[in-house]
């Protein structure tokens, strides 16, 4: 999961260091099929519960109830620190509901990479980029899980380590770590419940008059399309094992008069670290910004205005990659 669009979504480093991997590994194709159970086990199963996010000394807690159901998923994600945000997804349609605003965004989402779906876009070629190992056993809120840690091969990419349980394969934990194995982030359920029934009413957003006249919300709609090769962009310097993943023209209503807002939206990635960038053409009134590539947490971000736009490049990697991956866009000259 990890971006502004995305993100509402470090333990300590000696939670990370050598001793907790096995002192043998057995192998880097059984550490996969763990792997690919992640990647199976949040689709196909119901559970609930809590997780927290930590970055460095700032943290937050959500709540989870996801189900399955006659072909049908239903999840209800509800941050509980801090501004009031809540998320709920039938399928592919996401409202996202900020009270504070007053405002509901729908969207269409065909996949969800958030926690604890944090997995791997593709597993074909992971090896190439990280050294994959199997770990020792530890136990996270309740549940026995294995460990699996990828240690990346190059200074393009920063390392993870995944606690997966046992029984169901669903991820209970998730570290990114530095060159020096410190950590950036966790992700770790406090509390799981896994295939329980779930009451209907678990999954209903807990602001349900949103369109009383009296007081009425915002609803904006969130639109994507996909674009086409033929894009005035050019990607020139590519940082070994991203490749492109998705490219899109987004947009999200402002007005009742359905104007919109439209930002061009192109995500790469090694099949696990994600790179995005978003170009939109700058206003008139606009400030542009340049600046230099920042890390917040695991997000490392940089701006840059090129051709009377403004770029923005970001993604859970080192800064320096994702300075080099701006430098390398331009203008294609027709």
């Amino acid at each position: 999961m990890k971006i502004g669009l995305i993100a509402w979504l470090g333990l300590a480093a000696s939670l990370l260091s050598p001793p907790i991997l096995a002192q043998t590994s057995l192998g880097q194709q059984e550490a996969l099929q763990w792997l690919q159970r992640v990647a199976s086990s949040a689709q196909t199963l119901s559970y609930s519960g809590t997780f927290v996010y930590r970055n460095g000394s700032q943290s937050e807690t959500s709540r989870i109830v996801h189900v399955v159901s006659d072909g049908n998923r239903r999840e209800k994600l509800e941050v509980l620190d801090g501004s009031p945000r809540e998320i709920i997804r039938f399928n592919d349609e996401v409202k996202c509901y900020l009270p504070e605003s007053r405002l509901v965004i729908i969207e269409q989402r065909s996949t969800r990479r958030a926690f604890p779906a944090l997995s791997p876009a593709s597993l074909a070629g992971l090896g190439e980029h990280y050294v994959i190992r199997k770990g020792l056993r530890a136990r996270i809120a309740g549940h026995d899980s294995q460990i699996v840690r990828l240690e990346p091969r190059d200074a393009w990419r920063y390392g993870q380590q995944f606690w997966v349980d046992l029984k169901t394969g669903l991820l209970l934990k998730a570290d990114l770590f530095d060159e020096r194995g410190g950590a950036l982030e966790s992700l770790a359920f406090t509390e799981l419940r896994i295939g329980a029934p779930t009451h209907p009413d678990a999954l209903k957003s807990s602001f349900p008059n949103t369109t009383d006249t009296k007081d009425a919300w915002q609803v904006r709609q969130a639109k994507s399309r996909e674009m086409r090769d033929d894009s005035q962009w050019l990607f020139r310097i590519e940082l070994p094992g991203f490749r492109r993943q998705a490219a899109m023209r987004r947009s999200i209503e402002q007005t009742a008069a359905k104007d919109a807002h439209e930002v061009l939206h192109w995500v790469f990635s090694d099949g696990l670290a994600a790179v995005s960038v978003f170009i939109n053409p700058l206003s008139p009134q606009a400030d542009p910004v340049n600046s230099e590539a920042q890390s917040f947490g695991a997000i490392s971000v940089v701006k840059r205005v090129i051709d009377g736009h403004q770029v923005v490049v970001m993604g859970d990697v080192p800064p320096h990659a994702v300075k080099r991956f701006a430098e390398g866009i331009e203008v294609r000259i027709k």
